[in-house]
């Protein structure tokens, strides 16, 4: 599989994110990422990639990077420009959702994460590295069909579970999905563990830290799992929940 070399100007950090997650993919290399456009044509340049992905401002591309990527031969044969408005976060608007006999009005879950309550419930405290994964498995989380988990490491999307009916099921499939790769990564999941069983599965997979919502009548038995296996855990406070 041929490999595309892709570098990211953003003026916005959701924007970065935003693209990294969508174009997660084996035939994707992430070159560089900047947010200096005036740094961006240096680094292009040194970098060499095959597509950039540029956040476009009300002003729009520079019209002398424009000129360089459209006209010169060798940018403009090899080179895919793709630019984009910015992302902006959600209002948390109402959503309908037909069901039999009539409609579910439900607030719609976009709203930015507010890590004011965020909480480290067990002894091991998160890395800055691990939290880091932890913010971009919990984004990731919220997009995913409850029962929802995620599995992530260096901000990369290795493993999903999705729409199960079990939660300790959907964290087996993720692990499965991550294959090889999963030791030291983190975990997500869009509600509570019921039961202490996820913890123990993912600990001996290789998991590193979690970040759930909390609010199970045994968050103590599953706080204590974490504690057992070294884990580090945030309750975040608030739940996703997608179907």
């Amino acid at each position: 599989m041929a490999t595309r070399r892709v570098f990211v100007i953003w003026t916005h950090p959701l924007f970065h994110e935003s693209v990294r997650l969508l174009l997660n993919h084996p035939g994707i290399e992430w070159v560089g990422a900047t947010a200096d456009h005036a740094a961006a044509r240096e680094q292009i340049v040194r970098l060499r990639p095959d597509t950039i992905l540029v956040e476009e401002e009300e002003s729009g591309v520079p019209p002398e990077a424009l000129e360089i990527l459209t006209t010169k031969p060798k940018w403009k044969a090899n080179v895919r420009l793709l630019a984009v408005g910015a992302i902006e976060p959600g209002r948390g608007g109402r959503e309908l959702r037909q069901i039999s006999g009539g409609m579910l009005c439900q607030t719609e879950d976009d709203l930015p994460d507010d890590e004011s309550t965020w909480q480290v419930v067990t002894v091991a405290q998160p890395s800055e590295a691990q939290s880091a994964d932890l913010r971009f498995a919990w984004a990731v989380c919220r997009h995913v069909k409850s029962n929802a988990i995620t599995l992530a490491k260096d901000k990369t999307l290795l493993g999903v579970g999705a729409g199960q009916m079990s939660r300790v099921d959907s964290v087996e499939i993720a692990i499965s999905k991550a294959g090889e790769r999963v030791g030291g990564s983190v975990l997500a999941s869009d509600a509570f563990f019921p039961f202490e069983d996820s913890i123990h599965r993912a600990a001996a997979a290789g998991v590193t830290a979690i970040i759930q919502p909390g609010g199970s009548r045994r968050d103590a038995e599953v706080i204590a799992a974490c504690n057992q296996h070294g884990l580090a855990m945030i309750f975040s406070g608030t739940r996703h929940f997608r179907h």
